[in-house]
């Protein structure tokens, strides 16, 4: 087995909400294997923080406060990316989040933000980095869905709305952009631990419901970001050239229907 082709020596990576959680971990694990890293979030703080970790890898990182909700910031992400690169091989839609309200106390308005935040986001990402990957025949876009996106999670309407929507959008476009050799894949993580579902993250659970999860894991065990990040190697390097349009799914295992 040739396992230089799981490498990233040189190519540059666009990583968004990479300044904590899966995003920071995929972001430093496309450093370890040799790639430049642009990461992406809003907090400067954070995304400086993992710049410096990056550089420390021998690697260059370039750290751009953006909210990806905005086209215009968007658009102005990207035009530093190529001034400072000249080229972008990898994009990693990761930026999102959200929180558990049933659909009936759902309002209108945090409806509109959920959407705008895990899926049009992708969109606006996808659209102003995939021109570039079109025009150079060549490209890794990974969307980072959910489980939520593949079926029915109680107390989520919006975020699993929005999820399912990233899941066809990646789908389409793998059909669409094949042509171009713009390979357009998705992570569907399951439970990871991260800071929204530790500590006084939006998705916690208190010991019960904890116990009640890990029963349902065939694996026996809540995901780590380190989980996400192997597979988003994968995703971005050589090894998966002839994968496009797929959803994987990293979620400790099948869950019983019975």
């Amino acid at each position: 087995m040739n396992v230089s082709r799981f490498a990233l020596t040189d190519k540059v990576a666009i990583v968004t909400g990479g300044g904590r959680g899966i995003g920071k971990g995929i972001a430093l694990a496309f450093a370890e294997v040799g790639a430049d890293v642009v990461v992406v979030a809003r907090t400067v703080a954070e995304i400086e923080a993992t710049a410096t970790e990056i550089r420390r890898l021998g690697r260059k990182a370039l750290a751009i406060a953006t909210d990806v909700c905005q086209g215009d910031q968007v658009a102005a992400m990207v035009g530093k990316t190529m001034a400072e690169f000249g080229r972008i091989d990898v994009l990693v839609n990761n930026a999102g989040g959200g929180f558990r309200i049933p659909l009936l106390e759902l309002s209108e308005g945090d409806w509109d933000a959920l959407i705008r935040l895990n899926l049009t986001s992708v969109f606006l990402c996808i659209k102003a980095v995939g021109k570039i990957m079109v025009e150079q025949r060549m490209g890794s876009i990974i969307n980072i869905a959910s489980v939520a996106g593949l079926g029915a999670v109680p107390r989520v309407p919006a975020y699993a709305a929005a999820k399912a929507g990233v899941v066809s959008l990646t789908q389409t476009l793998g059909l669409d952009w094949g042509p171009c050799r713009v390979r357009v894949n998705a992570i569907a993580p399951g439970w990871i631990k991260t800071e929204l579902t530790t500590a006084e993250g939006r998705f916690q659970v208190d010991e019960v419901e904890r116990q009640k999860r890990l029963s349902t894991i065939p694996l026996g065990r809540q995901g780590e970001p380190s989980d996400i990040t192997a597979a988003a190697i994968f995703l971005a390097s050589d090894a998966s050239e002839w994968v496009t349009g797929e959803i994987l799914v990293i979620d400790g295992g099948p869950k019983s229907r019975v």
